[in-house]
């Protein structure tokens, strides 16, 4: 059992409910804004056993957000007040502090459950004379927006915008635009229904 394990009772959510809680959120915080290129608010729960770094990219966490155990937040990502990453999800976003190519952008009030991926980059393959590893990467964003849940499991392809107010059933591949208040589950995710009669459901 690793000592932050013990430090927070081995609860997943980083809470500050004990000493050793907020010990524990205390480390959290002070590792994730080591790198100068890392904004969060002091609001934030973030576990120290996350992994948290802006490599060549800049990374924001707004007020009240939530990072869990095993978060691997890494690249250019913005994710705005009120969101929560629980356990193992992993975002990627790509491009420089000041290039969006590869941004992933997370609204506000989002709850992104456990073992998520987005990865805003794929691998170019298109000589085939040529090592896939050596033909570098298409960078596109990935946004989701206000009031979104997106369910175990899910990928969110780069390119992908999920409209707000939007569910995302667990295990599902998004692989393009889902339009506000819809509910799309499955590979590849689709639109099975609206939150709001309001709103058009083109791909019904």
């Amino acid at each position: 059992m690793s000592l932050w394990a013990l430090l927070s009772g081995g609860n997943s959510m980083p809470v500050r409910k004990t000493t050793g809680q907020r010990i524990a959120l205390w480390c959290g915080y002070r590792l994730a804004v080591r790198n100068k290129n890392t904004k969060i608010h002091p609001t934030c729960a973030i576990s120290p056993e996350a992994r948290i770094c802006p490599r060549d990219g800049r990374i924001e966490i707004g007020a009240g957000s939530c990072i869990s155990l095993g978060a691997l937040i890494q690249g250019n990502v913005r994710i705005g007040e009120n969101s929560s990453v629980q356990a193992y999800s992993i975002l990627v976003g790509y491009g420089g502090k000041d290039n969006p190519a590869g941004l992933i952008r997370i609204g506000n009030s989002v709850r992104i459950a456990s073992h998520v991926m987005m990865i805003a980059a794929n691998h170019k393959f298109e000589d085939p004379d040529r090592l896939i590893r050596t033909q570098g990467l298409h960078c596109k964003p990935i946004t989701i927006e206000d009031d979104v849940w997106i369910g175990g499991n899910a990928n969110i392809i780069a390119g992908v915008t999920v409209g707000k107010g939007s569910v995302i059933g667990a295990g599902s591949v998004v692989t393009k635009d889902i339009p506000p208040y819809s509910v799309a589950v499955g590979v590849p995710a689709r639109v099975i229904r609206s939150r709001t009669p309001s709103v058009s459901l083109a791909d019904e």
